[in-house]
């Protein structure tokens, strides 16, 4: 399971260094078109709409349009990392008796297979639903940089030191993404393996390293957005870990 998790984060960084390089090269040339299929319909051509009009709220900051757009994708993406947590909780729950499974038949991989996936289905436990947060922000991601370097009063514009539609010069903005990107890490630490812990510290290097080539407004969304998820990753499993080590 943890394995599955790497594949589809990995699956995820790739898709964004593909596709937001893509998008990036063709700004000029590309622009956006609600009429240019639904990718542009749907998905880009929306958002770019969301972030001029909370532009125009916030005396013309797009630094702070992109804040407001951040949090309302984390709370439209919030029941399903309320139902990851809830996923996450009883797959803890459940691993004494899966250990059990796993030594019974560790000769018999199809009846350890078999026997671990009726477990599941006695507790209600869904091994899929930590990924699915992943999977949905994958295209909204996508497709908020395709808003962001596609709009071309974005690109021009300039919040605090830098220009959103090039890369910091200064890379101040890579090295926090980069930061914020272990902490989440370190907060939501507890809910994963040792081994998925080692592997995941390769993430913040990766978002480092594109951060420095990318518009500097997706740098800026991510590290709104890791700043949101520690918030969130400790009212949801700090919060309860203290109250196990309480009642422990």
């Amino acid at each position: 399971m943890a394995r599955r998790r790497i594949h589809l984060a990995l699956l995820f960084v790739a898709a964004i260094a593909l596709l937001s390089g893509c998008s990036s090269m063709s700004a000029q040339t590309n622009p956006i078109d609600p009429n240019n299929g639904i990718w542009d319909r749907y998905f880009v051509h929306p958002l770019s709409w969301l972030l001029n009009w909370f532009a125009e709220l916030l005396w013309g900051q797009y630094g702070l349009s992109i804040l407001v757009v951040t949090i309302i994708i984390r709370f439209l993406v919030l029941p399903l990392t309320l139902k990851q947590y809830r996923s996450s909780k009883a797959m803890q729950a459940i691993q004494p008796d899966m250990k059990k499974i796993k030594d019974k038949y560790k000769d018999d991989p199809k009846k350890q297979q078999e026997e671990t996936m009726k477990l599941f289905q006695k507790h209600g436990v869904n091994p899929l639903a930590g990924c699915l947060p992943l999977l949905v922000q994958m295209p909204i991601l996508i497709a908020l940089y395709n808003a962001i370097v596609r709009n071309g009063e974005i690109s021009q514009h300039t919040f605090l030191w830098m220009q959103l539609g090039t890369p910091d010069p200064y890379y101040v903005l890579p090295t926090l993404a980069a930061i914020t990107t272990f902490l989440q890490q370190k907060v939501m630490a507890s809910q994963t393996t040792p081994q998925m812990q080692n592997l995941m510290l390769i993430f913040p290097v990766l978002i480092f390293v594109m951060s420095m080539n990318f518009a500097s407004a997706l740098p800026l969304y991510w590290v709104y957005s890791n700043l949101f998820t520690v918030v969130q990753s400790y009212l949801l499993y700090g919060r309860s870990n203290q109250k196990g080590d309480v009642s422990k």
